[in-house]
């Protein structure tokens, strides 16, 4: 009977496990078939006229008018189209194509809006085992890393921008790090004090309250089961 017990287990689990590594083959095929519709050459593309949305867009948002951006961080997986919904909950556990995975999909705040953007854009994505989806941000852990990767590509639908990173810190929910509008500029200053004391990292980037930022968050659970976060910030540099 134990051995009974112990096979049923064991197949149980491969199973288990099995299902999960299809799962995530197939998540990233469909994440390259998006790459492919917004390709590498138009990534050179620049702002357009204020309120028109760029044609870099166009084929993305023929699958899915969700679809409001894209990042890209060399020497990782972080190459991905970002969507927006009406909460943070939609693409926690969707593809961009509204297709149930537990990968889920990089997505921006609902508070957030591109054609009037918030003073702290905020960005999410889990944090997957194969490498895929936010993973990648733990690499800005490693000093080394984060020395020669201190920028990163940001296109949102009507503007493009060159991400200055002056941030790297592991929080919890207690710190309210995804504030995306604030009463007023000394609100902002506050914030911004804030966040730099709390990075691992002292940057020489000038952050001030004329600056857009970009919070990139993924769960940390090492640091604390369902509360902990890893959060990568940067300072957005229009692209002309």
């Amino acid at each position: 009977m134990l051995t009974i017990i112990c096979l049923g287990l064991f197949i149980s689990s491969g199973l288990a496990i099995g299902l999960e590594l299809l799962g995530d083959d197939q998540n990233r095929q469909v994440l390259a078939q998006a790459q492919k519709m917004y390709g590498q050459e138009k990534e050179m593309e620049k702002t357009r006229e204020s309120g028109e949305i760029r044609s870099s867009f166009d084929e993305l948002r023929k699958v899915n008018d969700d679809m409001i951006g894209w990042i890209h961080m060399k020497d990782t997986m972080i190459q991905y189209p970002i969507v927006q919904s009406h909460d943070n909950a939609f693409y926690l556990t969707r593809n961009y194509l509204k297709n149930d995975t537990r990968a889920g999909s990089i997505f921006m705040d609902y508070r957030n809006d591109v054609l009037h953007e918030s003073p702290n854009t905020v960005v999410y994505g889990h944090r997957m085992r194969d490498g895929s989806m936010f993973a990648g941000l733990t690499n800005y852990l490693k000093q080394d890393f984060f020395i020669d990767h201190q920028t990163f590509q940001y296109d949102t639908l009507y503007h493009s921008y060159e991400a200055e990173i002056f941030a790297v810190y592991e929080t919890t929910v207690d710190f309210d790090y995804i504030q995306t509008d604030f009463r007023d500029l000394g609100e902002y200053a506050h914030y911004l004090q804030a966040v730099r004391k709390k990075s691992i990292y002292q940057t020489k980037t000038d952050v001030s309250t004329d600056d857009l930022i970009l919070t990139l968050s993924t769960c940390d659970h090492v640091l604390a089961p369902k509360s902990g976060r890893l959060v990568v910030q940067a300072k957005l540099k229009e692209v002309q």
